[in-house]
């Protein structure tokens, strides 16, 4: 399988950033990838950029939640950056439920969020 995004790691923490219009089967794959790297580098952060995504329907803030679950469950604390104001208003709209996601404005923030997590062991 070849990569789907590219996956950085920055210290103790991978960053993905997610671009572009991407199709159902293609977000499967991106949670497929960033779960195996997740397990295999052991890093202690994740940090999922979205704000290159040209859309994020129902589906793929749910794969969003459920890829959160698998790193935390896989040891990392995880973070979701750069949701637009009318995706966050979409997504509310929607009714997803996405209130246990740990979320900041930008990469940034998130890198500081990640870190007062791993601090805290929350």
């Amino acid at each position: 399988m070849s990569e789907i995004v590219p996956i950085m790691r920055i210290g103790e923490t991978l960053l993905v950033s997610l671009q572009g219009d991407l199709d159902d089967e293609a977000v499967l794959r991106v949670e497929d990838q960033l779960s195996r790297e997740v397990a295999r580098t052991r890093t202690t952060g994740t940090l999922i950029d979205v704000s290159g995504l040209a859309v994020v329907d129902s589906f793929i803030a749910r794969v969003l939640t459920r890829v959160v679950a698998m790193i935390r469950l896989l040891g990392s604390q995880a973070a979701v950056v750069g949701i637009q104001p009318a995706v966050a208003i979409t997504l509310v709209e929607l009714g997803v439920p996405m209130g246990h996601l740990h979320t900041a404005l930008n990469a940034e923030q998130g890198m500081a969020l990640l870190a007062r997590l791993r601090d805290h062991g929350a």
